[in-house]
């Protein structure tokens, strides 16, 4: 009994080990390393180390929704975007580098497709999303003056400005006086604000804005026109001739 039973043990022997060969030849050729099931999964990042912005989007996330846009530095909310069309990546050095590079949220929201694209880690699909943050701040300025016109104070009519035009890179446009007042007679309006932007960033009127803007009321005042103001905006803030005692 004792001489079968031993001889019973060592006939199991072998195929235990060729079975445990068998496995260590598998994970071998295909490169892969069997690990314990009590062994701590390696975090992302490699190297066994957590990544600095681990929880950071959740984190950037939750402070949005409890403190508001305000709280959040413009590179912060330039990250909220990039995290859409960038997933798995630090982003937070890539906002950092578009604020450095054009100078603000607005600025790099408004910027060049080509100018964006020659920032390294910029992809189609984030510049897509910034194209579309871009369209709906101006789909939404443009339709608040439709709902409710005229605009009821000073200080709205500066941020329509602003959010329509201060960030628009076009440098020079011809402004002929005759189709600004064709317009307005189209619009029947007795009084208008002729409003422009400098690229630049600097408001301050040139003296080719201020003679186009004298032609203009030369020939508003012949239609019944009234002019009350010519408004320049940039990223640096807003000109007004009435308000520099230019017109």
């Amino acid at each position: 009994m004792t001489s079968e039973a031993g001889r019973g043990g060592k006939a199991h022997r072998p195929r235990e080990r060729r079975t445990q060969l068998h496995e260590a030849g598998a994970l071998a050729l295909t490169g892969v390393r069997a690990q314990s099931p009590f062994e701590p999964a390696e975090p992302e990042g490699g190297d066994g180390e957590t990544p600095h912005y681990h929880g950071h989007r959740e984190r950037l996330r939750a402070r949005l929704r409890e403190a508001g846009p305000g709280a959040l530095a413009d590179y912060e909310l330039l990250e909220l975007i990039l995290f859409r069309a960038i997933p798995r990546r630090d982003v937070k050095p890539l906002a950092k580098s578009l604020i450095a590079r054009f100078g603000s949220f607005g600025e790099v929201i408004a910027a060049d497709s080509g100018r964006l694209a020659e920032i390294e880690g910029m992809s189609a699909g984030a510049i897509s999303e910034f194209k579309i943050v871009e369209a709906a701040a101006q789909r939404f300025a443009k339709g608040a003056v439709k709902k409710r016109l005229p605009l009821g104070s000073w200080s709205e009519v500066i941020d329509y400005c602003r959010t329509s035009m201060a960030f628009e890179a076009v440098d020079h446009t011809p402004v002929y006086p005759r189709e600004v007042m064709r317009r307005a007679l189209e619009l029947s309006a007795t009084a208008i604000v002729l409003v422009h932007n400098h690229p630049s960033g600097d408001p301050t009127p040139s003296t080719q804005d201020i003679k186009m803007t004298l032609d203009i009321i030369a020939i508003a005042k012949s239609l019944g026109v009234a002019v009350h103001d010519h408004i320049i905006v940039g990223r640096d803030g807003h000109a007004s001739l009435k308000g520099m005692r230019l017109i």
